[in-house]
């Protein structure tokens, strides 16, 4: 398989151009481990079951490994966390393909009979087995993408009506009684890019770069590191384009104050708790918090945290939980590492994640 644009230093993978765009059409997991396909619009790479919407054929670049697809200026995706590249077993194969059929099918409630015969299983081996690896029920995984499908609809700019249509809800009505717990705001306001929500936020120096620490009247709704005030502002824009925005850059508040401190000695083992702003699934707020039980100069694999967590067979799940985390270092997914030691991808960069660890360290 050539690649769609000259790339000199990627040698050809063994699947021709359209059987690698056959299996990423079909969100094949068989293929996860032969290659990653890359989007040049949004310089973002996933393994070919990514269940993230499809773009058209021309934008794709296909690679044999995450590190070609990085060597070419791409980021690992953070929803399917394609360095984690390990071979799955048939169990967890079954559920994987279990998964994609619930992302395809997001729109309606997929019966359990359904989802058990489509993936060969039967319905109690389905669900026990979906909640090992997955960390979640179908029903509850199915919440969550619903939540996730609701939310980027409204960024898209649909009503709220045609958003809850879309994403699957049965009403406006449940969507408004949820509305707190799913967005932190009326889904009005959600729409509008957070429109009516005062956010401030302060841009600092640290030895990884600069830090950007951005606050509600809740607590710390996100921590971006990058290598320009720019960057950093970026992202936090993209997530909320219209809210109310306040550069603060005075010392203001213990909350900004104990995340620079934090960043900028991770050494230090942290006993106070900073409050957070940030939206997670139970799954997901299990994971961070265990993340938080990590002390600064120790190392955890995704295996462990899973097992710490009562569940160990939710690795994956456990990876996925940490690639959505939006506040860096105050939920210290960096000291989560393969099991083999290596160092996984992570959202700020391998290289930031070294650093913090050697730091750690002492």
């Amino acid at each position: 398989m050539a690649t769609m644009v000259a790339d000199r230093h990627i040698s050809p993978p063994r699947l021709s151009d359209a059987d690698a765009w056959r299996a990423v059409e079909q969100r094949d997991s068989r293929y996860d481990s032969q290659f990653v396909y890359a989007v040049r619009s949004t310089m973002i790479y996933c393994r070919p079951s990514c269940s993230s919407r499809r773009p058209s054929r021309a934008k794709i670049t296909f690679f044999n490994t995450p590190d070609d697809a990085e060597r070419a200026g791409y980021r690992a995706c953070l929803r399917c966390h394609p360095r984690d590249i390990d071979a799955l077993s048939p169990g967890q194969d079954a559920i994987e393909r279990a998964r994609h059929y619930l992302d395809r099918h997001g729109d309606r409630n997929v019966p359990l009979s359904e989802l058990a015969s489509h993936v060969g299983l039967s319905v109690s081996h389905l669900q026990r087995s979906f909640k090992r690896f997955v960390g979640a029920s179908p029903k509850e995984y199915q919440d969550a993408q619903r939540v996730t499908l609701f939310k980027s609809r409204l960024r898209a700019g649909d009503t709220v009506s045609r958003a809850t249509y879309e994403a699957g809800f049965g009403s406006s009505s449940r969507v408004y009684e949820r509305s707190d717990s799913m967005l932190g705001m009326t889904p009005a306001s959600f729409r509008r890019g957070g429109a009516g929500v005062r956010i401030s936020y302060t841009i600092a120096d640290a030895p990884i770069g600069r830090v950007l620490v951005a606050t509600t009247d809740r607590g710390v709704c996100a921590v971006e590191l990058g290598s320009t005030d720019a960057e950093v502002e970026r992202v936090l824009r993209a997530d909320f384009p219209n809210a109310m925005l306040e550069r603060d850059d005075a010392p203001h508040g213990t909350w900004v104050r104990a995340v620079l401190d934090r960043v900028r000695h991770p050494q230090r083992s942290a006993s106070n708790r900073i409050p957070l702003d940030v939206d997670g699934s139970a799954f997901q707020w299990k994971v961070w918090k265990a993340l938080q039980e990590i002390p600064a100069g120790e190392r955890r694999s995704y295996q462990e945290v899973a097992e710490a967590i009562g569940q160990p067979e939710a690795s994956r799940a456990v990876a996925r939980a940490c690639a959505t985390n939006r506040v860096a270092v105050v939920i210290p997914c960096h000291r989560v590492v393969r099991r083999n030691g290596e160092l996984a991808g992570y959202k700020w960069g391998v290289e930031r994640k070294r650093r913090l660890l050697d730091e750690e360290a002492g």
